[in-house]
């Protein structure tokens, strides 16, 4: 029988944090605090919530006031553009006071669903961009089927003044993997990562830097495997960590450390307060 006495305490899981996820939709309408209690569990101390629609901010800017580790971002989702009120400057500027306020967007470019709408995104994305510039916090980028014009305004507008950037949920081509390191912004490992033929993409994720990586769930879509075709969540923002340790052939506590400081130094209003010399 084990002496409790001299017995190692229980090893604690990496804290990680999920970088992109929207609590605010109806698939957690009926137990978010069950959702956050197992992402505690599992590690993931902290969360930022992404709000897509301008209807919809107060209730994720709810979420977050009322769930200490969980933070909010907000914009314009380019498959919205359509149908949504163009969003300004000054309002994204006016939201970004909120102290749990950490990101612009998301906003970006999809041409896989509504291509049709190409120039209004590619206005509303420079209209983000803007406010990024101009409040000092990330961007959060959506890119799909868009590669070589996203890659073209967002080097474009960096070259209009500097700007830090996460492309979420990265799932695009080599050629804006590099685009967009090389003006300095990170690339975001969802649950994609883990899906057993995203060769290619775990390719371009192992070309990256290491300290250029996040983690996230984009819950409650994309779960990663074992969790696959049923509704994504923040806790399961391990399983993709532990592709990424793999991948970086690091062990999932170094890698988890990794992630932890890169996000503090992209979301800094989230950030952990640094430790004393």
């Amino acid at each position: 029988m084990t002496d409790p006495t001299t017995s190692p305490p229980p090893r604690l899981p990496p804290r990680l944090t999920d970088s992109h996820c929207h609590l605010d939709f109806p698939d957690f309408a009926d137990d978010l605090p069950a959702i956050l209690a197992r992402a505690h569990a599992a590690g993931v101390e902290r969360m930022v919530t992404i709000c897509t629609r301008a209807a919809s901010e107060p209730r994720v800017r709810a979420i977050a006031e009322a769930n200490p580790g969980v933070y909010y971002a907000a914009g314009v989702h380019p498959m919205s553009v359509g149908e949504e009120p163009m969003a300004t400057v000054e309002g994204l500027v006016t939201l970004a006071r909120h102290p749990k306020f950490v990101g612009i967007g998301e906003t970006g470019l999809d041409y896989h669903y509504t291509a049709e709408s190409a120039v209004r995104q590619q206005e509303s994305l420079r209209i983000h961009i803007a406010a990024a510039r101009q409040t000092g916090l990330p961007l959060i980028i959506h890119a799909r089927a868009a590669d070589e014009d996203m890659a073209r305004i967002l080097t474009e507008e960096h070259a209009n003044g500097a700007y830090s950037c996460v492309m979420h949920c990265f799932s695009s081509g080599p050629a804006l993997a590099r685009a967009a390191l090389d003006l300095g912004f990170y690339l975001s490992m969802s649950g994609i990562a883990a899906f057993p033929k995203s060769d290619e993409l775990r390719a371009i994720f192992a070309d990256a830097p290491i300290d250029r990586i996040l983690v996230e769930t984009d819950a409650p879509y994309l779960a990663p495997p074992p969790h696959r075709g049923r509704r994504n969540e923040p806790a399961y923002v391990a399983h993709t960590a532990a592709v990424g340790a793999k991948l970086y052939r690091m062990d999932l506590a170094a890698f988890a450390a990794q992630t932890e400081a890169n996000f503090d130094r992209l979301f800094t209003r989230a950030a952990r307060p640094a430790k004393a010399a």
